[in-house]
Parts: structure tokens; sequence; C-alpha cells
């Protein structure tokens, strides 16, 4: 793999710690603001919510730059949101912080993607995209709890200051290592927005709202789970994160191998598999030993989907791929903030503890038929196709 990819990864490794850090830093940060810990819950909500408009609208405004510099000034962007934070006198100037950093979330992935995908040939594409995603999910495995460490040993600024140095390193890296990428026709916005014409990539978006929507949901109030449901002590609670994060790694790995085969086929697999576990964890979720092993599958299942989701809708927006590729991760967010909506409810509902994951397998399921609805559509599509324009590589077979 090239070596650029490496650095794309570590841009990704520092927005997924960004991202998901202050979860771990929360009662720190809104004892040092004096407010409380839902107005200081608002700094995760509103990184989540500057990240859709970001991946939408910052990638529609930089269509016609190339997009290596692109990148770039979207690392500039994510070191100016971390140091803002980390020198934030107040809640106001952090929340900025938090939300210019979010602005280059969404874009950089979006793009990133593309420029990964087109930097290895064409069936190495879906473990190109793995790679890069790699940085995010070692974010949650090593990032988020040494990153917790740092903040609670020095402070929760020194985590933000470590954040910021990690950006400049991927920015010199992108910048050294990163090929200037040669677009066969002129960037054009209006191009760009034909791709959502696509049936077929709206179906993508549904898709990776609800697939990854699942299993956020199910994530979102695991802690509650764990201690009042399974017995854990809060004190295990990050140790069983970090577990729960190497099946991510393992997911986001296997997942791309196997997109690389099939997208569709693995989508469908692999959400079926995830709507079991789902179900199995909520059922013995009172059990520790067998919620550890739960917790393993649910992160490698749920992020087996990644790579095949994001490189599912640059395949049907193949020839303006990157506007596309920015809102698929805006619908990860959206099904971020979907899940866990869904999830509160059923807990405000009276349902329990494990009524998130309950819900997370249902929304899940509807995924799985989404995505069937959509490899039907495209088989059909691709049988009634003359022979001379049917045109799909190996990733995107459905079959």
């Amino acid at each position: 793999m090239p070596a650029g990819l490496i650095a794309l990864a570590l841009g990704g490794f520092g927005i997924g710690l960004t991202e998901f850090v202050i979860t771990g830093l929360l009662p720190e940060v809104a004892a040092d603001f004096g407010v409380s810990e839902t107005t200081a819950g608002w700094l995760v909500t509103g990184y989540a919510l500057a990240v859709v408009v970001g991946a939408l609208g910052l990638t529609a405004a930089t269509t016609r730059l190339p997009r290596k510099p692109v990148l770039v000034g979207l690392l500039v962007l994510f070191i100016v949101g971390n140091t803002l934070s980390a020198i934030a006198p107040e809640y106001g100037v952090m929340m900025l912080g938090r939300v210019i950093a979010a602005l280059c979330h969404g874009a950089f992935f979006g793009i990133g993607s593309v420029v990964a995908s087109n930097m290895v040939a064409r069936e190495k594409r879906a473990s190109a995209v793995a790679l890069m995603f790699t940085g995010l999910t070692a974010s949650n495995v090593l990032g988020v709890p040494f990153g917790t460490f740092l903040g609670q040993a020095l402070g929760w600024r020194a985590t933000f200051w470590a954040i910021a140095a990690i950006g400049v390193v991927a920015l010199v890296g992108v910048a050294l290592l990163v090929p200037a990428v040669r677009q066969d026709t002129a960037p054009s916005l209006i191009r760009e927005l034909g791709a959502f014409r696509s049936g077929q990539v709206w179906l993508s978006l549904g898709v990776t709202v609800l697939g990854y929507g699942g299993m956020f949901g199910a994530f979102t109030y695991i802690a509650y789970t764990l201690t009042a449901v399974s017995g854990f002590a809060s004190a295990a609670v990050p140790w069983l994160l970090v577990v729960f994060g190497l099946g991510l790694f393992v997911g986001n790995w296997a997942g791309g191998r196997l997109a690389a085969k099939s997208i569709d086929r693995t989508l469908v697999v692999v959400l079926a598999a995830l709507t079991v576990v789902l179900g199995l964890f909520a059922v013995v979720a009172s059990n520790p030993v067998l919620t550890v092993i739960a917790l393993v599958l649910m992160g490698a299942f749920g992020f087996a989907t990644v790579p095949a989701l994001q490189t599912r809708v640059m395949h049907y927006a193949d020839h303006a791929p990157t506007l596309a590729s920015g809102a698929n991760i805006a619908a990860f967010n959206l099904g971020n903030a979907f899940g866990a909506w869904i999830g509160g409810l059923t807990i405000a509902a009276g349902l329990g503890y494990t009524s998130p994951i309950w819900a997370g397998a249902a929304i899940t399921l509807a995924g799985l038929v989404l995505v069937t609805i959509a490899a039907t559509a495209a088989r059909r599509s691709r049988a009634h196709r003359p022979a001379a324009t049917a045109t799909t590589g190996s990733i995107a077979t459905a079959g």
C-alpha cells in the first residue's frame, strides 16, 4: 500500500480521537467551566451536528479545488479547532473550537476516501478505504484510553494539545506523501450533485444511516448496560471499551477484504450477523462473560460494514464521487444521532438498559432489508444493461 495511505490514516486517527475522547473527559470539562454535565454533553452533540454540515457544505464548496491542497487545508482547520479547545477560557469558546474541528471531519473522510481509492488499483479500493478508516478504529482502541488518562493526569487541556500535535504530524505526512490526484474531467459541483440522481446512491445512504445507526444506538448507552445489567464496576468500563475497540479494528480490516470481493454480499451477511449478535447480546447481558464476547462481536460486525458502505456509495457515484462520499460520512453521523435518540426513548419509556440494544437490532434489521432491496435492484439493472456498457468492477459485484 502507498505510504500516503498511512498519512491519511493518521489524520483519521486524530479526527477520531477528537470526536470520542471528550466523552471520557466530560466531568473534568464540566467542573472547569462550571456547567452541568448535560450542558457539557452538548460538546458531543454539537460536534456531531457540525460534522454533518462540514461533510456536505465544505465538500461542496471545495469541489473545484485540487484534492490534496483541500486535505491539507482541512487539517489546518483541525489543528486550529483543537488548539482553540486547548486554550478555551470559557465554555462558549470550547464549543466553537469543537465546531471548527468537526467541520473538517466529514470532508476529510469524504475526500480522503476518494483520494485513497485513487491511489491503488480498482480491485484494491475497498482495502485502501479500510486502511484509511483504520486510523478511526485505532483512535478508539488506543487513543481514547490514552487521551483520557492524559487528561486525568495532566488536565483535560493537555489532551487537546496532544491532538493538535497529531494534526501537525498528519498535515506534514499528507503534504509529503499523498500524491496529487489527477482527475480525468474538470471538477464541477453540478456534476457532483448529478450523482444524487442515482437511486442506488440514495439507497446506499439509507443503508448507512440504518446499518451503522443500529450499532451506535446500542453502543451509546453501553456503560449503563455494563454496570446496571452485567454487573461490572464503573472502573472496568474503559477497559471493556478497549475490548470493543479491538473488535472495531478487526471488523474494519476484515470488512475491507470482504468488500473487495463483493460489496453487497458483504453488507447482507454482516448486517444479518450484526442483527443476530445484538439480539443475543440483549438476551445474555446479565452474564459478564457472554457480555464481553458479545461486545467484541458487536464492534467487529458493526465496523465491518464501514468499508463496504463507503465504497458502495462511491461506486454508484463513480463519475462524481466526492460529494456523495462526503454525504455518506454525514449519513454515518445521522445514523449515530438517530440510533442514540431511539435508544434514549426506550430508556425513557422504562424498558430498561438492554432496550437500546433491542432497538439497535431492530434498526439494523431495517438496514438489512434495505440493502437487500438495493442489491436486488442493482442485479436487475445489470441484467438489463447491454454487455458492452456493463462496467462493474470486482469490488461492486453483488453476487
